[in-house]
């Protein structure tokens, strides 16, 4: 497990960046579309997961996803109903 940042979400990252220090002014209204993307999730799981995260609200923790739906089965519903709610 690589918790190397892959370059795709190093771009995004630096574009970001980019736009904030050339616009200090700039609000990033909707960046929905970028944090959902599958990649970033995947990324963001890796390392929360190496970092032995917390359980969220609901307490469930890495290991009951894990051994439940699966990690991709439940990064894929995130994705999902992101798309649903948001259109």
């Amino acid at each position: 497990m690589s918790l190397i940042t892959p370059e795709k979400i190093r771009t995004l990252q630096r574009k970001l960046y980019i736009k904030a220090e050339q616009e200090p002014a700039y609000r990033f209204y909707a960046l929905y579309d970028k944090i959902f993307r599958a990649d970033v999730l995947s990324h963001a799981w890796r390392l929360v997961r190496a970092n032995g995260g917390s359980p969220g609200v609901d307490g469930v923790n890495f290991k009951a996803i894990e051994d439940g739906v699966g990690v991709e089965t439940f990064l894929l519903e995130l994705v999902l109903c992101q798309s649903l709610i948001l259109g």
